[in-house]
């Protein structure tokens, strides 16, 4: 059975950042709850929106369903088991909304969080892909102010506990109702759920802890990729919020096409010119590889389109040993 888009699910446009993603999510999660909608059918429709929440707010996933729809996204990238848990933030946000005792794990928002990840697509040349090598990038990311390391407070001014929540970065409110008496939680409007304020703003980054810059990078390209791969920098994504760590970064690869050579896993193929003379009587002739031209014997009475191998001449193995063979089509000039 086909399945339904995942933004027309929360009813959010492609182009909507995590804050609107998330917000979309809470409203619906409450609203087809089990524990709070008890309607046929409410248990599968809370199933597909938590799938869809999942996918959307993991920048990852998110960029391959949006390049290949729900192909894209296989099995392990969702298990409503494990989502129920809390692991990723969806109904530990959800029972803290709904005021059932600070949710399942009591997670405070203000804490250390991970920064999120990062993607980058980088064109190599084909000879790169082949035999691996190292290339400079640029990648515009936001990273700790160095005036307040990361603060918000401007150097000499104090950093204090927020007094509408007491440094907990939530308000609690209870509200009697025929059902009995629900607590509900909100994100503290005067701290922004950090749980502290400061006394004056860092005049570089305005209060955020955070700028942007322009980072170098060194990519290491191992011989043998393909268009598609994906390397991953590890810590190189954006700055963490509150000392968590950073996101990582991703690389997707793209190869420029040959002039020559045609690839197929790791196997070339290229297509060589010879004469009639030199089909029937045979000859040594140049072809091409990827190291230069190498001197081949074509047999006498070659017939046209006949197909020739040259061992350990293709690609590099990725992430192994030895290479991919190299295979000649001879292509037989017929005399007009």
């Amino acid at each position: 059975m086909a399945k339904n888009d995942y933004y027309e699910l929360l009813g959010v446009d492609r182009d909507a950042d995590q804050k609107e993603i998330k917000r979309a999510y809470r409203k619906l999660a409450k609203k087809y709850h089990p524990d709070m909608n008890q309607e046929k059918d409410t248990s599968e429709k809370f199933k597909e929106i938590s799938e869809a929440y999942e996918i959307l707010s993991d920048p990852d996933k998110r960029a391959r369903y949006d390049q290949y729809g729900h192909s894209g996204i296989n099995d392990q990238d969702f298990n409503f088991d494990d989502f129920a848990q809390g692991g990723f933030g969806g109904l530990d946000d959800l029972f803290n909304m709904f005021g059932f005792g600070g949710g399942m794990g009591g997670r405070r928002k203000n804490g250390p969080r991970r920064g999120a990840d990062l993607q980058y697509r980088m064109e190599i040349s084909f000879e790169e892909a082949a035999f691996g090598g190292k290339k400079e990038i640029r990648i515009p990311r936001e990273e700790e102010c160095d005036r307040c390391d990361g603060s918000g407070a401007e150097p000499g001014t104090d950093i204090k506990t927020c007094p509408e929540c007491n440094g907990q970065g939530q308000v609690r409110t209870s509200q009697q109702t025929p059902f009995g008496q629900f607590t509900q939680s909100r994100v503290c409007s005067r701290c922004g759920g950090d749980g502290k304020i400061v006394e004056e703003a860092c005049h570089k980054c305005n209060g955020s802890g955070k700028v942007r810059k322009q980072r170098k990078l060194t990519v290491n390209i191992p011989a043998g990729i393909d268009t598609g791969t994906r390397l991953r920098m590890s810590g190189e994504g954006q700055v963490g919020e509150k000392g968590g760590p950073a996101g990582d970064l991703y690389i997707i690869i793209d190869v420029q096409d040959h002039k020559i050579f045609d690839r197929k896993g790791d196997d070339l193929y290229c297509e060589v010119p010879i004469s009639f003379v030199q089909a029937t009587l045979g000859d040594k002739i140049k072809v091409p590889t990827l190291e230069g031209k190498v001197q081949f014997d074509i047999p006498e009475g070659t017939q046209p389109g006949t197909t020739f191998r040259l061992k350990n001449k293709g690609i590099t193995h990725l992430n192994g040993y030895g290479r991919g063979d190299q295979y000649i089509k001879v292509k037989v000039m017929i005399p007009k």
